[in-house]
């Protein structure tokens, strides 16, 4: 199914085909960090990639609430 060129550049050591069951697998090769599994509290563990990507989430919704909530009028109006 591979292309001659493709074939001729992994014989050639250019770089790899790596074959993965799930994307979790996928992100720990490509990373060489954890995917990271979600634990009893609904939180990813902080040192894997979803834990990163949750605590982003998390900072950005912050911020986007904190830009939607009315400014506070000032007392001498």
């Amino acid at each position: 199914m591979l292309n001659d060129e493709v074939i001729e550049a992994v014989e050639d050591g250019q770089f790899h085909i790596w074959t993965v069951k799930t994307v979790d697998e996928g992100i720990r090769l490509l990373t060489g960090v954890t995917a990271g599994k979600r634990g009893k509290s609904g939180k990813y563990p902080r040192n894997t990639i979803n834990g990163l990507v949750e605590a982003r989430l998390e900072e950005m919704a912050e911020k986007m609430k904190a830009a939607m909530r009315p400014a506070k009028q000032d007392a001498s109006d």
